[in-house]
């Protein structure tokens, strides 16, 4: 699953804002909004749907190995 910093992250590697997140996910801007400020926490399938939205936008999120979870745009992503 995706963190809040990644969540985050991942819009700011994408210029979006919470309320194009939430268009393009199909997601509340309020739920968006509580996550990613840690108020509350999603379940796994509203989280996978976020992800979802992210990765098909370019975003390529980086597991938690030792160094801390992260997010990376594609090379191959075409702006």
């Amino acid at each position: 699953m995706i963190t809040p910093a990644q969540c985050r992250a991942a819009r700011a590697l994408l210029d979006w804002s919470q309320q194009e997140l939430a268009d393009r996910s199909k997601i509340g801007n309020a739920t968006i909004r509580n996550f990613e400020s840690g108020k509350s926490s999603p379940q796994h399938a509203t989280l996978d749907v976020l992800r979802r939205a992210l990765e098909a936008a370019g975003v390529e999120f980086i597991p938690e190995n030792g160094s801390g979870a992260g997010v990376r745009l594609r090379k191959d992503i075409q702006n």
